[in-house]
């Protein structure tokens, strides 16, 4: 009997089980543990009220950036008549942005018809007339961005009026109580391990459940020996503080963070669907490769994480197939930000060898300073790929020493197979310059050179960006995207390293528990926030509604 392929296929039956796939749905209170989800109560108001002297209490931060505190400012507008529009257009403004095409003209009235009729019962009077006119000027063209200046009047108005009863308010007491929750330490107890996904340079990812909430994760599992052998703090916390700062739909987020006795644990966005490479190589062996529809669908979602990641000034660095990711629906992550770099304030270009053999642009091979379109540069070499299964200076199969594929790349043409359509040849030519000043990518804070690029000339970016453009291909949900567990290869022992106790300072300083917009996120999607929130009427009282839902413990094979 084949033991190793038996562990793979009961590894794989439970994870399966537990993400919910074979119904094609998750209920996540089928798959809490009950005794965690107990845990999850808000305290005491008397025991929150010091973190009103220690928050960021920022308007932006707390009433629009925050999930939860959104949700709560928004529960307190509802509570006061002369806030109710403003928040009613606030929501609305928003559906219109996320909606449909057909939809759009529909809803654009409405809006109009609503708020900006000065004979409305709803009409908003801080719009002034040229606003209002600009708008049912250009309604019938429903345009992207239709709304912008009213909806930041509408938050500039309700951050001058109603931000500040609202911090006096029941609504702002629980939400200070929800941020205590949220700062409560967790540790590995409160979440279950299912099985390999794959390993890193530090230690293994593996699938992994919230026990409280029943939502799935990744847990990347660094070593700790293993990372002070090979002087690997900085870069982990790197990566660590950069997961923490960015949230987008198109780079995985990180959720939690903590450590055991030998690892330091981060806890990210769960990709079901396996990472590219492994779709151009593995699922059809006989014919590698991605069409080009799907590889330019990729290719413009990878450029939205980009984007997200220049606009905060971060230089990606180690963009390849390998590290960007599908989720079951089958949209995309860039993920692994271990080699990203922040630029130093008023610091526009950094320098610095890093990236993988094959993807790093001539100007970082040259040892020159360099800005974000390295990245681009990076992008040309996985679309290329992606396309012909293979890079765009090696060929297939072929092993190349890095002093030879360094040569190439400063000075070979690139050529392209009959795979390629003109329009995706001209973007990787585009992308692949090696002239960083000609190269096309992030130019004045944003990527429109590359959204106007005719190569994206079927994609809908508005609706690429809110979430709501099919992906040209769905992952199967009951296949698991990745290697058996026996070919993933396991870590020897590390050897001859103690730890002390400016290390340990250091792994306690990594562990930082809960990030807060993800945490919260959870909360809301998992529907705790919601069983809480409306067991709790009187925010003096000291514990939830009794825990009806959670009716299972852990996850079983069936």
């Amino acid at each position: 009997m084949d033991f190793g392929a038996l562990e793979t296929v009961v590894a794989n039956s439970a994870y399966i089980t537990a993400r919910g796939s074979f119904d094609g749905g998750f209920n996540p209170q089928i798959t809490r543990n009950k005794k965690y989800r107990s845990k999850l109560k808000l305290p005491p108001l008397a025991q929150c009220e010091h973190l009103k002297n220690e928050l960021n209490l920022e308007f932006d931060n707390i009433c629009i950036k925050q999930p939860i505190g959104k949700r709560l400012f928004q529960d307190f507008l509802g509570t006061v008549h002369d806030f109710v529009s403003a928040m009613e257009i606030w929501n609305e403004i928003e559906e219109y942005n996320t909606a449909e095409d057909e939809d759009r003209l529909r809803k654009a009235q409405g809006i109009i018809n609503k708020y900006l009729d000065s004979h409305s019962k709803s009409f908003c009077h801080y719009f002034n007339d040229k606003v209002i006119g600009t708008v049912v000027k250009e309604c019938k063209r429903v345009p992207d961005g239709l709304f912008k200046n009213l909806l930041q009047t509408t938050l500039t108005f309700l951050k001058d009026n109603a931000f500040a009863p609202y911090k006096e308010s029941k609504q702002f007491s629980k939400f200070l109580q929800w941020k205590w929750l949220e700062a409560q330490p967790v540790g590995e107890d409160w979440f279950m391990d299912f099985r390999i996904l794959g390993k890193g340079g530090f230690g293994e990812v593996s699938a992994t459940q919230m026990r409280a909430t029943g939502k799935m994760y990744a847990c990347k599992k660094l070593n700790k020996k293993r990372l002070k052998k090979r002087k690997g703090f900085d870069g982990a916390m790197v990566e660590k503080r950069i997961l923490a700062k960015v949230h987008s739909r198109f780079i995985v987020s990180l959720a939690y963070a903590y450590q055991t006795k030998n690892d330091v644990c981060l806890v990210m966005t769960i990709m079901n669907g396996g990472d590219l490479r492994f779709h151009i190589y593995n699922i059809d062996e006989e014919n590698p490769g991605i069409d080009e529809p799907r590889a330019c669908f990729y290719a413009a979602q990878i450029i939205c994480g980009l984007e997200h990641l220049h606009q905060n000034r971060i230089i990606y660095r180690d963009l390849k197939p390998e590290n960007v990711l599908l989720d079951n629906d089958g949209n995309v992550r860039i993920s692994d930000l271990g080699l990203a770099v922040e630029l130093k304030e008023k610091k526009s270009k950094t320098k610095g060898y890093a990236g993988t053999p094959g993807f790093m642009a001539p100007e970082l091979l040259q040892g020159e300073e360099y800005d974000y379109s390295v990245d681009y540069f990076s992008l040309g070499v996985t679309l290329y790929e992606m396309i012909a299964a293979r890079g765009p200076f090696r060929c297939r199969g072929e092993k190349v020493e890095n002093k030879d594929l360094k040569n190439r790349i400063l000075n070979d043409t690139v050529t392209y197979t009959i795979k390629f359509s003109r329009e995706a040849a001209l973007l990787c030519d585009g992308l692949l310059e090696k002239d960083p000043k000609k190269r096309i990518g992030f130019k004045s804070g944003c990527c429109d050179e590359l959204r106007l690029h005719v190569f994206f000339r079927d994609i809908n970016w508005r609706k690429l960006e809110a979430g709501i453009l099919p992906p040209p291909f769905a992952p199967d949900s009951r296949t698991v995207y990745a290697k058996d567990i026996q070919d993933v290869g396991a870590f020897s022992t590390v050897k001859g390293v103690n730890l002390e106790e400016n290390d340990n300072q250091f792994f306690d300083e990594f562990a930082s528990g809960n990030i807060p917009i993800p945490w919260q996120e959870e909360m809301v999607e998992t529907g705790i926030f919601d069983e809480i929130h409306l067991g709790l009427n009187d925010v003096r009282r000291d514990t939830i509604v009794n825990d009806n839902a959670a009716k299972s413990g852990v996850c079983q094979i069936a």
